[in-house]
């Protein structure tokens, strides 16, 4: 049986990590080694947008030494994704290829979305006591340095996933700037985080209690770790972080080994998730001590199918979208309407388009979301539907994805705009615009079958004849309104496709 040898590397804002996997069919993933080297670039980029000199020779040494290691255990494949420090650079393209002329290693800059999506299936991989842990009321608490992103679930479902400044090496950053005593960096911190989780359970938790807590850290989850824990009730976490500041941060952080340098970010931890479990009212905690690096290399096992999945994601992602679309009051049984005769029309026309299933789900998400506009505005349905796609948080979808879906939506109810005329105003490659072209074709066809919004065509048949796609709706259905706006649909899935779409009903 074929073992192969797999790095992941994370250039993240306060370590650097690598870790070599073996990975074989039948077997689960096994680590061979891992190295951390700790460089704060947090603070350099989210202080001045960029990293110091003397922070780029170190990352490039340290890329250096990886590359050594990799060569070593005879790497055949890698990743390497760079997160929010890296993000929030306004000179990354210069510093990444110094670091790729360096070491030969190709640094990937992966959206917030992305990396916490790789962080929770790194979690879902857990199998048993995650699938434990979300049949009750649960939060995901993602803490890097920028951010933390807080992912809550209800029997098995996710129901909301939001992003929040509060991120740990942010926090000392803001914290060093303001003239305070060593004893009121607690009540400092508190201010800042309830501040925003005030708001935050004001909004989606409806004053319910979340039972469980999994934290995904580089600070709690190490304690845990040495301390042989994986799971803690909520009142043990809170104790620890009260006896921190009655006997000093120094002293319990000696008693658990940690470093000097990491103390301040493990304490502002603590405070952290103190004020997230009295918000949440939580009674157990797991830090099951998972990285990013970890989800980088189930991903890839699972992409190149040497794992099966262990967890339906995309199943979350559509849930995500559902709830944003039951936030901004959208119409759950048209949405479904669209979504069905979306999906019929993509999966009868596959030799047309060429597209693949990670482009149907962008198009379910587009059915989904397609009204979410009208919330804001129903003259200006198109702008504000993209607006608040763009602006909201769908955990598992990149930059360029969420833009797809963005302007399929945006393109469903106004004029399309060519690649032409928009590469001046647009980051969107050729491939990710002819992307949306086919789903906005897709999308307006579908919307023009359901006009009257009474599902005339929700049990239609698709077939390609020549030239021609022809719908076929059923009997004793009066189709005249649809047939009479169907002209302009049909007239740009036939500039997109090359293939004329006309309704046929049998007598």
């Amino acid at each position: 049986m074929a073992i192969h040898t797999f790095a992941a590397i994370d250039v993240g804002s306060f370590e650097m990590g690598l870790k070599i996997f073996e990975l074989s069919k039948g077997r689960p993933i096994r680590q061979i080694d891992h190295l951390e080297r700790s460089i704060d670039l947090g603070t350099d980029t989210y202080t001045s947008g960029k990293i110091s000199y003397h922070h780029v020779f170190q990352v490039g040494q340290v890329l250096k030494e990886f590359r050594t290691v990799m060569d070593t255990y005879r790497v055949e494949d890698y990743k390497a994704y760079g997160t929010s420090a890296i993000r929030e650079m306004n000179n990354a393209s210069l510093i990444l290829d110094q670091w790729e002329q360096i070491s030969g290693i190709h640094i990937d800059v992966i959206s917030n979305s992305e990396q916490r999506f790789l962080d929770y299936k790194s979690v879902a991989f857990r199998g048993e006591a995650f699938n434990r842990m979300i049949s009750d009321t649960c939060a995901i608490v993602d803490i890097g340095g920028g951010s933390i992103q807080i992912s809550l679930f209800d029997e098995d479902s996710l129901i909301s996933t939001q992003n929040l400044e509060l991120g740990v090496l942010r926090l000392n950053e803001q914290i060093s700037h303001i003239d305070a005593r060593t004893s009121q960096i607690d009540s400092l911190v508190e201010e800042m985080v309830n501040a925003q989780l005030e708001t935050f359970a004001n909004l989606y938790l409806d004053k319910k209690k979340i039972h469980n807590i999994i934290v995904v850290d580089d600070y709690i989850s190490a304690v845990m770790a040495s301390r042989q824990q994986e799971f803690v009730e909520a009142s043990v976490l809170n104790k620890l972080v009260k006896e921190a500041r009655e006997v000093g941060p120094r002293a319990v952080g000696a008693r658990l080994g940690v470093t000097d340098a990491a103390l301040p970010l493990l304490y502002i931890t603590g405070v952290l998730m103190r004020c997230i479990i009295k918000t949440f009212n939580a009674d157990l905690i797991w830090a099951p001590g998972v990285k990013l690096c970890d989800g980088i290399a189930y991903e890839y096992a699972e992409k190149k199918k040497i794992l099966p999945p262990s967890h339906n994601f995309e199943s979350d992602i559509i849930a995500c979208a559902h709830n944003i679309s039951k936030r901004y009051m959208g119409s759950e049984e048209r949405g479904t309407t669209l979504e069905q005769i979306a999906m019929n029309i993509f999966d009868s026309t596959k030799k047309l388009h060429g597209l693949t299933k990670r482009e149907r789900l962008l198009l379910r998400l587009s059915a989904i979301l397609h009204d979410c506009g009208k919330y804001i505005s129903m003259v200006n349905l198109a702008e504000c539907s993209y607006n608040i796609i763009m602006s909201t948080e769908i955990i598992g979808l990149s930059h360029i994805e969420r833009e797809i879906v963005a302007n399929v939506v945006k393109f469903n109810h106004e004029d399309f705009v060519y690649y032409e005329e928009q590469q001046n105003v647009s980051d969107l490659d050729r491939t990710s615009y002819m992307t949306i072209a086919k789903l906005t074709a897709i999308l307006r066809l579908a919307n023009g079958l359901d006009r009257s919004h009474k599902r005339k065509f929700g049990d239609i048949r698709i077939s390609l004849k020549n030239d021609r796609m022809v719908v076929s709706a059923r009997t004793g259905v009066d189709v005249t309104l649809e047939k009479s706006l169907f002209q302009a649909r049909a007239d740009f899935f036939e500039e997109v496709f090359g293939v004329r779409p006309v309704i046929k009903q049998s007598r």
